[in-house]
């Protein structure tokens, strides 16, 4: 097995942990930023130390910057704000592997993204997986027991959130990959903590200044709930290095395609840690999109 794919795997443990903490958090004490902010405030500390140690200790020294990165940076970086903040604000719609699944749309986009922004191409097969896992989509975001008008069923905040959410995440991929592969000195982990010691240091600055602008007291509120949030953190920080050296050393699309097991780990962590049940549709809903993503997987 491929390195990258046993990191893509620790990277989906890791970042389904960190959500059900932040949903933890979202539910009990934190808003929506503020839920999202504590994985950049606790975790971007922590980066900058392993990245510096690091650079120290394999005598790599401080990377050379080119200007492409700083765009790549800045739109994965704020994409990722956006994106999470969406998941967050989706789990008080809907359960958490639901939730989950609607974030996965990142899968189904992350490859038109990938060719928009760095030129990578896909096939047939791969344009039908996409309809593939926009029909489970569809039959997600179907709220369990509704009435009226499907349309009015179908285009609900819950929808809107879930596919914002995968959207942005399609983006932040292929923005690290982009920055990352920016940094043409240095291994992989060298360019991958590197990267993301800028990005984190960028997040956690931006979502300051707007929780201070904009919500103040959350800031607070954040360092007080430091047993959770510093969970969030750490998690967050796993995650994130895993996700950075994958997509390093792979397409963004393959990375996210193999980071589906996340739905997995959602199902068991929703079932047994909140009690939540999964309705026959949404059950259908996931088997068409997990389809989509055996297919995209099999054809690129």
């Amino acid at each position: 097995m491929e390195p990258w794919i046993l990191i893509t795997l620790g990277a989906a443990a890791a970042q389904t942990l960190r959500f059900m903490l932040q949903k933890h958090l979202k539910a009990t004490q934190l808003s929506t930023a503020g839920a999202t902010f504590a994985r950049f405030i606790y975790s971007a500390p922590l980066v900058a130390v392993i990245a510096t140690l690091y650079a120290t200790t394999t005598g790599q020294g401080a990377p050379q910057v080119p200007a492409q990165f700083w765009p790549y940076m800045l739109a994965g970086g704020t994409s990722q704000i956006l994106a999470t903040m969406c998941v967050v604000a989706l789990f008080m719609h809907r359960n958490f592997a639901v939730g989950i699944t609607f974030k996965k749309t990142e899968v189904l986009l992350s490859a038109l993204f990938g060719f928009l922004i760095l030129g990578d191409v896909f096939t047939g097969w791969a344009i039908f997986a996409m309809c593939v896992g926009l029909a489970g989509v569809l039959l997600l975001s179907d709220p369990p027991g509704g009435t009226g008008p499907w349309h009015q069923r179908i285009f609900t905040r819950a929808t809107a959130l879930g596919l914002g959410a995968g959207i942005l995440f399609g983006i932040s991929g292929n923005g690290y990959r982009g920055a990352s592969l920016s940094l043409g000195d240095g291994d992989v982990f060298y360019r991958a903590i590197i990267t993301l010691a800028f990005v984190t240091a960028f997040q956690t600055l931006s979502m300051a200044a707007y929780l201070a602008w904009r919500e103040r007291g959350q800031i607070s509120t954040v360092l007080r709930a430091w047993r959770v949030a510093g969970l969030v953190g750490l998690t967050s920080m796993v995650g994130s290095i895993c996700w950075f050296t994958a997509f390093t050393l792979q397409n963004a699309a393959y990375v996210n395609a193999v980071g589906q097991v996340e739905l997995l780990f959602s199902l068991l962590i929703g079932a047994f840690v909140f009690g939540e049940k999964v309705t026959g549709r949404e059950w259908q809903g996931l088997t068409l999109l997990t389809a989509s993503i055996i297919i995209l997987v099999l054809v690129t």
